[in-house]
C-alpha cells in the first residue's frame, strides 16, 4: 500500500466533507471547527445554501479563519451568545481511535473547537483514513494550551507526567499564540493507554486553558479512504 500523496489526501478530505455537508438540514444551528477538513465542508454547504436547501440555517465558527471562510461563501454566521446549544457540530481531527475519541489542535484553535463541540447535541468528525489510529498518541502529539503566566511551571508539570512538551513556534521562531494569547505545548506522551485519565489530569491543572484530547464527544466519524466514504459510529457502551 503506497503512501497517499497530498493531492490524494486533499481528494479524500473533500469526499468526507461533501458527505458531512449532507447531514446539515434547514433551520439548524451548526458549529464548525477550524480543521482543514472542516474548512472543506464550507463550499459544499454553500452550494446547498444557494439551492435553497438550508433556509434558516446558521453557522457558528470556532475560529476567525472559519468565520471568514463562511462569509466569503455567503453563509450566515452566528455565535454561541445567540445559539448556546447547537444542533450539530462538524470538525476534523488529527488522530481518531476506535472509540471516536480524538486528538485535535494542530491548527491551534483547540479551546474554541472544544467549546463548540461540547455545545453540540451531535458532534461529527470528518477525516481521511490516514487519521485513524489504534491508540491516541501513536501518530500525533497532544497539544496543551497554557496561560502565559503558567508556562514555566506547566512545562515542568508536563515533563513530570511524561509529556516531553515542546513549545510550538511560528515560522519566525517566536512562540505561537492562540486567539486568546495563550501558548501551546505539543506533548509527545506516546501511545496512550487511558486517554480519558490523562484528560482528567490535564483538566485539573490550573494554568492549562485547554488540551487536544476530545473524549466522549463524537458520535459519528465520516472517513474517506481508497475504498470510499464510510460512517463509523461510536461503539455502544
Amino acid at each position: 500500500m503506497h503512501e497517499a500523496t497530498q493531492m490524494e489526501i486533499k481528494a479524500l478530505k473533500q469526499a468526507a466533507a461533501s458527505h458531512a455537508a449532507s447531514l446539515v438540514a434547514a433551520g439548524m444551528a451548526v458549529g464548525l471547527g477550524h480543521g482543514s477538513t472542516a474548512v472543506a465542508v464550507v463550499p459544499a454547504l454553500a452550494e446547498r445554501y444557494r439551492r435553497g436547501e438550508l433556509a434558516g440555517t446558521v453557522f457558528v465558527p470556532a475560529a476567525h479563519f472559519m468565520a471568514e471562510a463562511l462569509r466569503r461563501h455567503g453563509l450566515p454566521v452566528g455565535s454561541l451568545d445567540d445559539w448556546p446549544v447547537l444542533d450539530l457540530g462538524i470538525d476534523g481531527a488529527d488522530e481518531i481511535d476506535g472509540n471516536l475519541d480524538c486528538v485535535k489542535g494542530g491548527g491551534g484553535a483547540l479551546l474554541y473547537e472544544k467549546i463548540v463541540a461540547q455545545a453540540a447535541r451531535r458532534f461529527v468528525l470528518v477525516a481521511d483514513a490516514g487519521k485513524l489510529s489504534p491508540r491516541l498518541g501513536t501518530r500525533h502529539a497532544v497539544p496543551v494550551e497554557v496561560t502565559p503566566v503558567a508556562l514555566a511551571p506547566t512545562t515542568g508539570f508536563l515533563n513530570e507526567i511524561g509529556g516531553n512538551p515542546a513549545l510550538r513556534l511560528r515560522p519566525d521562531g517566536d512562540p505561537m499564540r492562540t486567539e486568546r494569547g495563550n501558548a501551546i505545548l505539543d506533548c509527545a506522551f506516546g501511545p496512550l493507554a487511558d486517554p480519558a485519565a490523562l484528560a482528567a489530569v490535564l483538566d485539573a491543572r490550573a494554568g492549562i486553558a485547554g488540551h487536544g484530547l476530545f473524549i466522549g464527544l463524537a458520535s459519528l466519524a465520516i472517513v474517506a479512504g481508497p475504498d470510499g466514504v464510510r460512517e463509523l459510529a461510536r461503539p455502544a457502551g
